[in-house]
């Protein structure tokens, strides 16, 4: 028999540490200034969602914080590389990210997560387990910029039927409702969009002043 435990079983405890995350905040604060937060970034393909995340990492770098970006196609060549693009498969794989981003922030670093994430259901199932400190971004842009914008060929292939269940297409995408930041990147530059989601930052006590 194997020793594997299955998900949910009575076996498996949460392991408590004696240095959790109001310890590594206290001693990360004092070097970096900085208070751990998931910024989520959510969007179609080619809305922005990649560009504007590392360009917000960028920045926050040159300030000594401490980040980590998790992307969307570098997540599929590892962790989850072992999932289809069905709705079923999109939703574990981001069901995986929220749970690697909650460990992140359990380390109080600054985790930009950038998902296309259609579903509002797996967006709040991110939002559950990270609690006050998930900041939704919702990167906005019409679908005709995206296509204008779709340098992979994506919207191209996915109308020409090569692509099922492709996200504004053949797939829905249910924008938010109530998010902490919308940015309008079909309206506004990549620089006064980093600038919006660095004086959220500010504003609330996660880079300091």
């Amino acid at each position: 028999m194997s020793d594997a435990h299955p998900p949910g079983s009575p076996d498996i405890v949460w392991q408590k540490t004696t240095v959790g995350r109001a310890e590594r905040a206290r001693a990360m604060g004092e070097r970096a200034g900085q208070r751990g937060a998931v910024l989520w970034f959510t969007g179609l393909s080619g809305s922005g969602k990649s560009t504007v995340a590392n360009a917000v990492e960028t920045r926050l770098n040159a300030l000594g914080r401490l980040t980590y970006l998790l992307d969307g196609d570098n997540i599929r060549t590892g962790l989850c590389a072992d999932l289809s693009f069905s709705d079923a498969d999109r939703q574990e794989n981001i069901r995986r990210v929220a749970h690697v981003s909650r460990l992140f922030w359990d380390a109080n670093l600054i985790t930009l997560v950038s998902f296309i994430s259609p579903f509002r259901a797996e967006r709040r199932l991110a939002r559950d387990l990270v609690g006050e400190d998930f900041i939704e971004v919702f990167v906005d842009a019409p679908l005709e910029v995206c296509e204008q914008r779709d340098v992979k060929g994506l919207y191209k292939k996915a109308r020409a039927g090569g692509i099922p269940s492709f996200t504004g297409i053949s797939s829905p995408y249910e924008a938010p409702e109530h998010a902490e930041i919308h940015l309008r990147t079909g309206e506004e530059s990549l620089e006064q969009s980093v600038e919006r989601v660095l004086a959220y930052l500010r504003e609330r006590g996660y880079i300091g002043k």
